[in-house]
């Protein structure tokens, strides 16, 4: 009995030397169909698993839908709701295949600080998107300023916040600094205000400048009435006098409106005469007998 376990755990450095190719042969053939079958088993089991993980996320996107979810929330717990279906269809393909749930959480934690040094950062971004959740500065579809972007909030991720911008850019902001920073939300309100700053030369009439942006401001469709146009001379600068022109407009209607009116105002100064200035300066030469007399005084 002895002999047959110790035959049995000859290494296969021994079985080179010794010459024993045939049982050499045998051990790989077994090796080699234990592997294949337990490969197959494994990818049975992640493809049904797939399967399985896709009709999940179909459900509950229904449900989400029906109840009329904000899409930035439901595409975070889509997300969170996928990663840890995958997890779970991992441990239980391993537990299958035959490796121990022991020898599992011992691997896991031999490289759980590894893994956590590198993936800090995006452990902070998977908080940050569950603050942004929790306190709703803003939902899918709201046009937000944040972290030097503007855009129109499409998702809340895991660890990104997705926006398109105007022009039709796709942003993704980590979540931990976007939670932790400065955001603007343009959609909370109905109204937003546009503050155009207008120069023109001093000794240009100070009425007239006011009725021309006062009516510019009239005249264009867009523009509401309640709070009324304001426009008024704000500052006395080193080439110009500047005026404000203060007009309330609906938020979707905000930089069309404010690019008709630049441009007409721009045209009605220029149809009335005044002109806008630009930064100049003026040098004065002094007489050279003039200088000659001071140096000798």
């Amino acid at each position: 009995m002895i002999e047959n376990l110790d035959e049995k755990a000859v290494s296969t450095a021994e079985l080179i030397k010794q010459g024993r190719f045939h049982e050499l042969l045998d051990q790989f053939l077994t090796f080699s169909i234990d592997l294949l079958g337990k490969l197959l088993i494994v990818f049975v089991l992640f493809f049904i698993g797939k399967w399985i993980i896709r009709k999940i996320n179909k459900l509950l996107n229904n449900i989400f839908s029906k109840r009329s979810m904000d899409s930035a929330l439901k595409g975070f717990l889509l997300n969170l709701t996928n990663v840890m279906l995958f997890i779970g269809l991992f441990i239980l393909i391993i537990n299958i295949v035959g490796s121990q749930t022991v020898s599992l959480a011992a691997i896991i934690g031999s490289a759980g600080l590894a893994i956590g040094l590198a993936v800090k950062d995006n452990l902070s971004n998977f908080a940050g998107g569950v603050m942004l959740l929790f306190n709703k500065p803003f939902k899918g579809g709201d046009y937000i300023q944040a972290q030097n972007t503007e855009g129109t909030v499409k998702t809340v991720g895991i660890l990104y916040t997705t926006l398109t911008t105007i022009d039709n850019k796709t942003v993704y902001i980590p979540n931990g600094p976007l939670s932790t920073g400065v955001i603007i939300n343009y959609t909370t309100q109905e109204n937003r205000r546009i503050d155009l700053q207008i120069g023109v030369d001093y000794g240009s009439d100070v009425e007239l400048v006011k009725k021309i942006l006062l009516d510019a401001a009239s005249q264009h469709p867009k523009i509401l009435h309640d709070p009324a146009p304001f426009a008024r001379m704000s500052k006395m600068n080193d080439s110009s006098i500047d005026f404000v022109l203060r007009v309330w407009v609906k938020s979707p209607d905000y930089w069309e409106v404010n690019f008709d009116l630049t441009e007409e105002i721009y045209k009605q100064l220029n149809a009335n005469g005044l002109n806008i200035p630009f930064p100049q300066m003026t040098v004065h030469f002094a007489d050279k007998n003039q200088v000659k007399l001071e140096r000798q005084d």
